[in-house]
């Protein structure tokens, strides 16, 4: 009996204790390959682009300016196992610059990543490229995908942004690490908490947002509960059938993407 006892505290004790250990792990997956497998080059051309931060580690990553300069600009964040750079390979808008710098740890950025060093950096960032002659600053549009909806959320409530795209946004990872684990005590362990949530209301940027009807990682009512809470004009798109890793090869994606950043250009 004081057996099964020992064994069922150690279980009770040791799960909580590895979960909060593998955190890190589990959130954040640098990814370093540069491009698809088979690609021979960005279809537009790029430059690569690098920022040193405050307590040492380098930011590296690319942009591919657009023809126009001044010109408008989108801010890319990504997922949680994504380098950024091979977005520079999708079809976003050529009258557009596209700016992909790296995650801490991911591609060829160097350090650790974690909530405060993303959005220290990102801030940084986005400061130096508002500051370059061939950005438009008024005209500065942030994209973040499922991890990098945070930290695009972020930068919004903390910067004068055109808009904000989210694809596979989430309330905060709290909330969504509950639903994954609901036999964890996550508030307690979790550290990185992205609390996207708090900050929605006082954003007054317009919003897209994109999500897959089947997302298996972030639950619609995840986003939808970001969505609803978002303090701007926004605009809900929910592509049938698509799951989390697959809503960007899905036909429909780019169209209301396209046809955001014209208007906001336009405007």
């Amino acid at each position: 009996m004081i057996g099964w006892l020992v064994l069922g505290a150690a279980l009770v004790l040791g799960l909580p204790a590895a979960a909060y250990l593998a955190q890190d792990r589990m959130l954040f997956l640098p990814h370093l390959a540069v491009a698809p497998p088979g690609a021979s080059g960005p279809p537009r051309p790029v430059e690569e682009i690098a920022f040193a931060t405050p307590d040492g580690p380098r930011l590296r990553g690319w942009l591919a300016p657009s023809r126009a300069s001044p010109a408008p600009l989108v801010v890319y964040y990504g997922g949680n196992a994504e380098n950024v750079v091979g977005q520079a390979f999708e079809p976003w808008p050529g009258d557009w610059s596209l700016a992909l710098v790296n995650y801490r740890g991911y591609g060829a950025s160097e350090g650790q990543p974690s909530e405060p060093a993303l959005y220290a950096d990102a801030e940084l960032v986005f400061d130096a490229l508002a500051r370059r002659p061939d950005v438009d600053p008024a005209r500065i549009v942030l994209a973040g995908r499922s991890l990098g909806t945070g930290v695009a959320t972020y930068v919004a409530a903390r910067r004068p942004v055109r808009g904000v795209v989210l694809i596979s946004p989430y309330d905060s990872m709290v909330a969504l690490a509950r639903h994954h684990y609901p036999f964890l005590p996550v508030r307690l362990l979790l550290r990185h908490r992205f609390d996207s949530i708090a900050r929605a209301p006082t954003i007054s940027a317009p919003l897209l947002a994109i999500v897959g009807e089947r997302d298996s990682v972030v639950p619609l009512a995840r986003s939808r509960r970001l969505y609803d809470a978002w303090g701007g004009p926004k605009h809900w798109v929910a592509l049938p059938g698509a799951d989390h890793d697959t809503l960007g090869r899905e036909q429909e994606f780019w169209e209301p993407i396209r046809a955001f950043l014209e208007a906001l250009r336009a405007g």
